[in-house]
């Protein structure tokens, strides 16, 4: 496998040229930037393919129905010859959930991704952990295809970047992320459209999520660690839904003290899902990993099989082996 990124992006082009028919997807649980992406990605290929099928993994959030074309995410039947399969954002095979087979089925995968943890599944393996966001690598691929990027494109491209970065607050945004954003702002892309839908559209469901999960907020190792709990049953009362605990988990790392701030959600009774964050020195992917999941330095998150308060448990043992 030849490491070079821009040698991996201009492999990916050739292939893409080459195909007739190209599948894409991204993992499940979707969040801005994977959604953002594959949106991208997929209006730009429609340009110059005729056969290009952007695939579903999972429901989309409310949060991102604004996003232009998004519409065209759909359950697809496969074709018996698949020349062409793109993963975006997906660490490894098991994260594409329902369309993890295209990896078997298609003559050629090309993983596009920024995680760390990526484990290069693909035949070509466009993955960079120092890019802020798999939008960032699209945006790259994008251009290196030769398409124009009109506004709709760089609608999507902005909210996979902004959504990965934090609102362009995480340590992930570099100048190349800045100089990415300039060029697509210039595009005439509704900036303050695309914030409002983003970060000041909460839900009073979600609000009331939010403030019955506070109450389950508890502080360890001189309030440095933050953990708070989210169960079906409040979900419920609240009226929500799991997609609205997003926001959370940054919002307890904002606190003062806090270094290190986590998230159980309670998927089943034995089906905790973990999002973790940390602020300045603890690295979350090394815990996540602990328990076969993975990420990013600063964001991260694995599922424990086993009931909301073991695993609590679980997760602050490991997390106190780091301080």
């Amino acid at each position: 496998m030849i490491n070079n990124i821009e040698s991996q992006v201009d492999l990916g082009v050739k292939k893409i040229l080459q195909s007739k028919n190209i599948y894409i997807a991204s993992h499940i649980q979707p969040d801005g930037d994977n959604l953002g992406s594959i949106l991208a990605l997929g209006m730009a290929l429609k340009k110059i393919k005729e056969e290009v099928f952007v695939l579903k993994s999972d429901s989309i959030p409310s949060d991102f129905l604004f996003l232009p074309m998004v519409e065209i995410i759909q359950d697809y039947e496969y074709n018996d010859e698949i020349d062409l399969f793109i993963s975006l954002d997906a660490s490894d095979e098991e994260r594409l959930g329902k369309n993890k087979d295209l990896i078997f089925k298609a003559k050629t995968v090309i993983n596009v991704d920024h995680h760390i943890s990526n484990n290069n599944f693909g035949h070509i393996n466009i993955v960079d952990n120092n890019a802020s966001a798999t939008g960032e690598l699209v945006y790259k691929l994008i251009n290196r295809l030769n398409i124009s990027i009109d506004k709709d494109i760089a609608t999507c491209i902005y909210t996979a970047i902004s959504s990965d970065t934090g609102s362009f607050m995480y340590d992930n945004t570099s100048a190349e992320t800045h100089e990415i954003t300039a060029e697509l702002i210039r595009v005439g892309i509704d900036k303050s459209n695309i914030n409002i839908n983003l970060y000041q559209n909460r839900s009073i469901e979600r609000t009331l999520l939010f403030i019955n999960a506070l109450k389950t907020l508890n502080f360890y190792c001189e309030n440095k660690v933050a953990i708070i709990k989210v169960t079906q049953d409040m979900v419920e009362k609240s009226n929500a839904k799991m997609d609205d605990t997003e926001g959370i988990v940054s919002f307890i790392r904002e606190i003062a003290s806090v270094e290190v701030a986590v998230l159980l959600k309670e998927f089943s009774e034995e089906e905790i899902k973990i999002s973790m964050r940390s602020k300045r020195y603890i690295d979350v992917a090394k815990i996540c990993n602990n328990f076969g999941g993975g990420g990013h330095i600063r964001a991260a998150g694995c599922t424990i099989n086993a009931p909301i308060n073991s695993t609590e448990e679980l997760i602050l043992n490991e997390i106190k082996k780091l301080f």
